[in-house]
Order: structure tokens, then C-alpha cells, then sequence
């Protein structure tokens, strides 16, 4: 038996009888709404592109997706927090937030970064959680980094992959754990904050691999775990193996049913066995091997004993990419792959009392690195061009990704149009004009836009306003509340600011759907 088997053994002894956290029944219920950031990188590239290219990075930063914390002493990452949730407060919205900084993140490959050791990566968490405080919030703990574990010995007792020659082979993977079960504490216990741990995706770990990790993670002190994170499996896969993974945890970890299976997650059945991975009409196989084994057994759990979990639809629409056959020595079909879509829109009201969130977790439109598929590059040979570095706008890939969308997303059926008349040291002079894009008169309307820079709302004309921290709500007035299809409405305000600067505003909605700009 290695070090890792007694390590967990000793772990579920003493867990088993905890339950899941609670959180998230309060925080990610299906009347939440999701908190769209109005200063995201998205619109931030949106600012410096023209044309369609800016309309597609609008399209998608219109829609909730997560915010990355990536970087940072603790300060600084309690710093970023804290104004997050204070402008999602005060929309009483719901951020996503991703904490990626866990030391040698991604083996140090396209993702490389994050804390240097354990202690660096424990002051960055309490950072964190002293940042988001009170205020609700969801965190979703590491992508990969229970997938890829340095010096990890998995399920059937192979040395993975992932063996950087800084870190000490003996101690090495326990420190991961270490890492992760003070990230699970640390969050947990603030008061409204939903915290899930990386739970990968079918096409990567079987279902009893990755359950054990979970465990020794600390899953069961959590909120649950996230599947698909920066990937494209589809989605009822996504809900099979999610589903799959909580009752396995509880198969291997409930001593209800007999100690004779605790700590036996290589008993779980998977997407590997009996079903096949790559024929969905297999999987009813596992499914009946849980039917059997866990919801008919003599102590079956309930949806609120179950580990929960969320998955990212950001990019699934289209499935994974199916690389063609023998061109490449490594395909890398996780890396900017050609022909993808987005996929099922975020929302906290998902129909299944197991998945608390289908959420846009990897920013659709933003790389996933430099992809050679076994070539000496710097080209990507699928794509003919050199691809952004990770995390940089992909404008190529936008353009796939929404007209290829499943769903398909919806024109914008209104235009705003933001002008800045004049400026001086202390104000502005802004008009702004909507038009009724689609064939329906709107009937009382509602514009809503967020300052950049403290600015706030001075006189206005036209329209009433409200302002709450950086957000504005413009309204009509009694003589202006029709706009007939194709027309346009126009008012204006004298804004107040600390300078003479003004960044114009490019994320609008009108009576809560997204507007295109100029």
C-alpha cells in the first residue's frame, strides 16, 4: 500500500460522518442571477477592436462569465476581491470566481505561474477569503489541479505524467492536498460563499480516480466540484459523469453500507467500464451499475447528502474537436480547437437538483495558448497562423465560437450610441441615443451601463437616472417610454468625475438584453 492509500484511508475514518458544506443551497439556488462584470477582460478588449470584432467580444462579455484571479501578493488578490463583490452586491448579482494560483499550475506548462510554495499559496487563499468576506460568491478552486498533480500516483498505482524535477517526488502530491484542504477551509467558512474543487472531465479521469482525489481534497467539506472547466465535452455527458462522481464518493466513503467499501473507489464504475468513452449509448451501462450498487442499495443517499456540481458550457456547443486522423503526433484537441461553439447560456436554474450551475467558466473567446500539435511551430499548423498567447483575445475563434453557438445566439435588438460632446476638469457632457432594432415597439424602456472611473451622474435630460456604486439606470420618461421599430430615442446627463479623463462605456442593456455599439 503507498503512502497515498494510508494517507486517504486515515482521511475517510475520520470524515465520513461530515457533511457537505451548505452553502451553496443558499448562495447558487435557481431565482440567483449570475453577475456579469462590466469591466471584465472581454470588454476591455472590446475598447481597442472595431467592427465585428468588437461586437463579438459585446456578445459574449454580455453574458456572465468567470472572473480569473490568476496573480498577486495577498493584498493585492484581497484588493481585486473586495471590489468585485462590492459591485455585484450592489446589483445583488453573483460572481463566479476562479482562485489559480496553486504552485506548479498546469506542470508548469502553457498555464505556468501561480505561488511558489504552500505557505505563499495559504497567505494568497486567506487573502482572498478576507477579500470576498461576507459578501456572496462562488469559488471554483484550481481547474486542473486535481487532474494534474505533481508526482501523483493515480487509482492503479502508476506514476502520472507530471514530475517537475524542483519538487520532491515523496511529498510532493500530500503538498497539493495540503494546499487545497486549507483553500476548502479557508473558504468554506465564510458565511455566503459556495466553494467547488476540480472534478475535470469525462474525457480525461474515470470516475472513481478523480472521486478519491475529491475526497482527499476536502469535496466533502465543500460545495461540491466543477466538471468541463476550459473544455468541450457535451453536455449530458457532463451530467452523467457529474452525477457519477457524487455516488461514487458516497459508495467509497459511506459506512452505512458496510466498511468493506471504504476507500474502494477502484470499484466505481466510469465512462472507461462498463460503458465505452466513446459510444453515449454505453453509458446506460454505468448507469445501471449505480442504480444498483448506490440508489437501490440498503442505505441510499439523498440529493442533499450527494456531492453537488457545476459544469462549463462556455464552449461545448459543437462537442470536442475530432483532430484528423494520423496528421498530427499530438493533436492537443484541448487547445484552440477549430469549429467549436458556444454552448448552453449560464444559469443557476438547471432543472436537476444535482447541478447547482451551468456556468462560463473559461472566457469563451480568450486562448488557450500556443497550439503546435507536435510541430516544431511557431505556427499552429490546423489554424495556418500563430495563435494568442493563453489567456489573449482570439478574434478568429470568436467569430467560430458565436456563429457556431448551440443555442444560437440572438442579434442584439437595440443600438446604442455613447458621444462624449465635451470635457473639463471635473465633468463631462455626454448624449446617448438607442434604437429599436427589433420588429416590436418597446413599451417602456430601462438602459442600464457602468462607469469605469468614479464617475457618477450629474444632471440629466431626456430620462430619470439612478446610480448604485458604478452602475447607472437610465428610465423614461412619460413622453418618450415608446421607441417604434427602427426608431430612436435620444437624452443626455452631465456626468462628474475626478479628472479631465472619461472612458466611454461600451457594455449597455436595455430592459436587460445586451445593445450593440458603433
Amino acid at each position: 500500500m503507498n503512502r497515498q492509500t494510508i494517507s486517504l484511508a486515515a482521511f475517510l475514518f475520520a470524515t465520513t460522518a461530515a457533511g457537505l458544506a451548505s452553502a451553496a443551497n443558499d448562495v447558487l439556488n435557481p431565482s440567483q442571477r449570475l453577475y456579469v462584470n462590466w469591466h471584465s477582460n472581454v470588454i476591455t478588449q472590446a475598447a481597442s477592436l472595431t467592427g465585428n470584432d468588437r461586437a463579438n467580444a459585446l456578445t459574449i462579455g454580455s453574458f456572465p462569465t468567470a472572473t480569473w484571479l490568476t496573480f498577486g501578493t495577498p493584498a493585492e488578490v484581497q484588493a481585486l476581491a473586495a471590489a468585485l463583490v462590492a459591485e455585484s452586491s450592489a446589483e445583488n448579482k453573483l460572481p463566479v470566481i476562479v482562485a489559480y494560483y496553486i504552485p506548479f499550475r498546469d506542470c508548469q506548462h502553457y498555464s505556468a505561474g501561480g505561488a511558489t510554495d504552500t505557505a505563499q499559496y495559504k497567505a494568497w487563499i486567506d487573502g482572498l477569503a478576507a477579500g470576498i468576506g461576507a459578501a456572496k460568491a462562488v469559488v471554483l478552486l484550481e481547474p486542473d489541479g486535481l487532474g494534474i498533480i505533481p508526482h501523483n500516483i493515480d487509482i492503479n498505482g502508476n506514476a502520472e505524467w507530471c514530475r517537475p524535477v524542483d519538487l520532491d517526488p515523496a511529498t510532493a502530491a500530500a503538498e497539493r492536498y495540503e494546499q487545497l484542504n486549507h483553500a476548502v477551509d479557508a473558504l468554506t467558512a465564510l458565511p455566503n460563499t459556495a466553494v467547488y474543487l476540480d472534478g475535470t472531465h469525462p474525457g480525461w479521469l474515470g470516475t472513481g480516480d478523480i472521486a478519491q482525489r475529491l475526497v482527499r481534497a476536502g469535496v466533502q467539506r465543500a460545495d461540491g466540484f466543477f466538471v468541463n472547466v476550459s473544455n468541450f465535452e457535451p453536455t449530458p455527458q457532463l451530467d452523467k459523469y457529474g452525477a457519477w462522481i457524487a455516488k461514487c464518493i458516497h459508495y467509497a466513503t459511506n459506512p452505512a453500507e458496510g466498511g468493506w467499501r471504504l476507500g474502494h473507489f477502484e470499484w466505481c464504475a466510469s465512462q472507461y467500464f462498463p460503458a465505452n468513452r466513446n459510444d453515449f449509448s454505453t453509458w446506460v451501462l454505468t448507469d445501471q451499475w449505480y442504480a444498483d450498487n448506490v440508489d437501490n442499495a440498503a442505505n441510499p443517499p439523498t440529493v442533499e447528502t450527494l456531492a453537488h456540481f457545476v459544469t462549463d458550457t462556455s464552449r461545448n456547443g459543437r462537442g470536442p474537436w475530432n483532430a484528423p486522423a494520423g496528421q498530427y503526433s499530438d493533436p492537443e484537441v484541448w487547445c484552440n480547437p477549430p469549429g467549436r461553439g458556444l454552448g448552453g447560456r449560464p444559469t443557476t436554474n438547471t432543472g436537476d437538483p444535482l447541478i447547482d450551475a451551468r456556468l462560463w467558466v473559461k472566457v469563451p473567446g480568450e486562448s488557450d495558448g500556443a497550439c503546435l500539435r507536435g510541430t516544431a511551430g511557431p505556427t499552429d499548423p490546423e489554424r495556418g497562423m500563430v495563435d494568442p498567447s493563453a489567456g489573449g483575445w482570439f478574434k478568429e475563434q470568436a467569430v467560430e465560437l458565436i456563429s457556431l453557438a448551440q443555442p444560437l445566439v440572438d442579434a442584439p435588438t437595440c443600438r446604442v450610441t455613447y458621444k462624449v460632446h465635451g470635457g473639463w476638469n471635473g465633468g463631462f457632457n455626454t448624449q446617448i441615443t438607442v434604437k429599436n432594432l427589433s420588429p416590436r415597439k418597446i413599451n417602456g424602456w430601462k438602459l442600464r451601463w457602468s462607469f469605469a472611473d468614479g464617475e457618477s451622474i450629474g444632471g440629466i435630460w431626456g430620462a430619470d437616472a439612478s446610480q448604485s456604486a458604478t452602475v447607472v439606470t437610465a428610465k423614461n420618461l412619460w413622453w418618450n417610454r415608446f421607441i417604434a421599430p427602427g426608431q430612436s430615442i435620444t437624452f443626455g446627463f452631465i456626468g462628474t468625475q475626478s479628472d479631465a479623463r472619461h472612458n466611454p462605456s461600451y457594455l449597455f442593456y436595455l430592459n436587460d438584453l445586451a445593445c450593440s455599439v458603433p
